[in-house]
């Protein structure tokens, strides 16, 4: 339908209208948003900012990680008419607590917030969080389900709930801050104590939160404001299984950090398994007088090795997690190369010493040595494509 001078101008009438009211007050808060496929939930968040921030002094930041919906399509739409919405596309990179990270970074608010894009957080609760940083009396404000006043009527299972409980307890040895609500991915904080930290976070797992609270010095005054956590509106979540690991992790960055990457200390954790996979298929074929320890060795070898890949794209590397029957064969092919000469050279000084009179299982263990950290280096590269 052809759009008539009267309409066409009161586009361009409301048009300003927004502009200027945008420009009335200078940016204050950036409320940064991760998103995996969520396209139907932009809108409707940018009205809810909105009606809980007012015009202007804020800005939405959607971190879309590639989402095959257009996500991101949807937040460049919505921003060619509206300044206060800005969208990060990252092509390559997955990860909640990793986006968060780069979300916060990319502002020039001086108090930053980070939120789902879901509607299970509500925008109301921006305003009180701000305050209380703003005063000087805390230094992070975050919303909680299980404090006074709140409730945790969204989560999607009795299980997530008790699940959430137990993680309050691992989070207060981790932080040692109280917190009632240690899984709580809404809250608030000066984005230039964020930046004075950036390089500490790991950017690994999914609570970021946890993550800023373990490695600040001195200790954050943390403020808690009540949450009714609601529905999910649409999109994916962003937590799974592996929600216990994220605390595995934070423990290994807080206590072991310094001297070992927490990657490759899941990788090695993943490694030690496998070690307990090898032995038992070993012991299991291998019999002198009818397989000798050179196949044997090999077979355990390949099954240790088929082993390690899946826990480690179901654990080490889910921010990269691949999926699919396809994605999940040739990952396999491409780990399996990748590992090929940590193979070889673990089968071919194995099977020396054996034959030089080590114990079969000394001799195995060396050899398992040996091909670690080679096994890590090309499989980070070339698998799931990061060192880090």
């Amino acid at each position: 339908m052809k759009m008539s001078h009267e309409q066409f101008q009161q586009q361009i009438d409301n048009a300003a209208a927004l502009a200027k009211a945008q420009a009335s007050r200078p940016l204050e808060l950036a409320v940064v948003l991760p998103t995996l496929n969520e396209r139907g939930n932009i809108a409707p968040m940018v009205e809810r900012l909105e009606a809980a921030l007012g015009p202007s002094g804020w800005e939405a930041v959607f971190v879309d990680d590639n989402s095959r919906d257009g996500t991101a399509e949807e937040a460049r739409r919505i921003g060619q008419t509206d300044s206060r919405v800005r969208v990060i596309q990252r092509i390559g990179r997955r990860g909640l607590a990793s986006a968060a990270i780069e979300g916060m970074c990319a502002t020039a608010a001086p108090y930053v917030a980070v939120m789902d894009a879901d509607h299970q957080h509500d925008p109301a609760l921006l305003l009180d969080m701000l305050a209380a940083v703003k005063s000087g009396d805390y230094d992070l404000a975050y919303a909680s389900r299980f404090a006074e006043g709140g409730n945790a009527d969204g989560l999607s299972s009795k299980g997530r709930e008790k699940g959430s409980q137990i993680a309050n307890a691992l989070a207060r040895k981790l932080t040692g801050t109280e917190l009632t609500d240690a899984m709580s991915g809404f809250f608030l904080l000066r984005t230039e104590q964020l930046r004075a930290q950036a390089g500490e976070l790991s950017g690994i797992g999914f609570k970021i939160m946890l993550d800023i609270l373990a490695t600040a010095t001195p200790r954050l005054r943390v403020k808690e404001v009540p949450l009714k956590f609601a529905e999910r509106l649409s999109g994916e979540s962003k937590l799974d299984h592996g929600v216990v690991l994220d605390f595995a992790a934070g423990l290994i960055e807080r206590y072991l950090g310094r001297w070992v990457p927490v990657r490759f200390a899941l990788f090695g954790l993943v490694g030690g398994l496998g070690v307990f996979v090898h032995m038992a298929v070993l012991a299991a074929i291998y019999w002198p007088d009818e397989i000798g320890f050179g196949l044997a060795q090999a077979t355990a070898t390949m099954v240790a090795m088929t082993f390690n890949f899946w826990l480690n794209n179901l654990l080490t590397y889910r921010d990269k997690k691949l999926a699919g029957a396809s994605g999940m064969f040739w990952g396999w092919l491409k780990f399996c190369g990748a590992c090929a000469m940590g193979a070889f050279a673990n089968v071919a000084v194995a099977t020396l010493l054996n034959d030089r009179g080590f114990v079969w299982w000394g001799a195995a263990l060396v050899g398992v040595a040996i091909a670690s950290v080679w096994n890590y280096a090309l499989s980070s590269k070339f698998v799931w494509g990061r060192f880090r």
